[in-house]
């Protein structure tokens, strides 16, 4: 009878490895699945992601952000300023079947910069349609649009005066109905206006502002990219933390710890 029992204990023991490696292989399978019903999680994942890129999902949590702004794979979208291409090298295998991504890029260095970011991978970036910024825009057809995003770029329209056209631009790009989404270093609204034009922070009343100027209806806010521990008040502006970090090595470990910058996102609409 004990032989029995031992027998039966070490058929249990041979049956728990197995239990376990098939659980894994189904936790694997599940990812699997849930990226291929998910389409942006699919394309956060696109193996021709850059390893420092992706390295920075924990501060701007791209698979969130672009499901809050409601892109899907068949939209035409505009990214307005893509600059080093970071939200490029998502929203390009996420549109690259069924939609359109057209890169906005503001004429200068950075637009040099991104054809070559674009050139080194032609073949994941071969639908990407670059236009630059103001000189080439007609080239986008009115109520052409179903979305356009800007990262971290209002604050540089605003230090440079040129929202007004920016965002006029925007408007006339876009289907009626269409989304203008922004994401930006955020100021406290108790702070001074001042700060605007230098630190590259702003108020969301700021952008709220600008954006229903140009006739946008404000849809709604998250706090997808909040970051608590930014004060929002340091010496060299947003750019003294990660992942500019102005100032070198002088208290790197301090800003590193943290993070990137409290950020707004904020949805509009076009009327229609």
């Amino acid at each position: 009878m004990n032989r029995l029992i031992r027998i039966s204990m070490l058929s249990a023991g041979l049956i728990l490895p197995l239990a376990s490696a098939t659980a894994q292989h189904g936790d694997h399978a599940g990812h699997a699945a849930h990226r291929a019903a998910d389409p942006i999680a699919a394309a956060v994942a696109a193996p021709t992601r850059t390893p420092a890129n992706a390295a920075r999902d924990k501060y701007r949590h791209p698979a969130e952000t672009l499901s809050f702004f409601g892109i899907t794979p068949q939209q035409t979208v505009v990214e307005y300023s893509p600059s080093g291409g970071w939200y490029t090298e998502i929203l390009a295998p996420l549109l690259r079947d069924k939609g359109n991504l057209i890169a906005l890029q503001p004429s200068g260095r950075y637009l040099d910069g991104y054809k070559k970011f674009l050139a080194a991978k032609p073949d994941a970036y071969a639908k990407v349609k670059l236009v630059a910024f103001p000189e080439e825009t007609s080239a986008i057809p009115a109520g052409s649009v179903d979305t356009v995003l800007t990262f971290r770029n209002v604050h540089n329209m605003v230090m440079s005066g040129t929202e007004e056209s920016a965002f006029k631009s925007f408007y006339d790009m876009l289907k009626p109905g269409g989304i203008l989404g922004i994401v930006d270093h955020r100021l406290p609204e108790d702070r001074d206006a001042a700060l605007e034009k230098s630190s590259g922070y702003l108020k969301t009343s700021t952008v709220r502002r600008i954006a229903e100027a140009a006739g946008f209806e404000y849809v709604g806010a998250s706090e997808i990219n909040a970051n608590a521990k930014d004060s929002a008040d340091w010496p060299k502006g947003v750019w003294t933390l990660p992942p500019v970090l102005s100032n070198g090595e002088v208290d790197k470990a301090k800003y590193m710890a943290i993070g990137e910058s409290d950020r707004m996102t904020l949805k509009f609409r076009k009327p229609g």
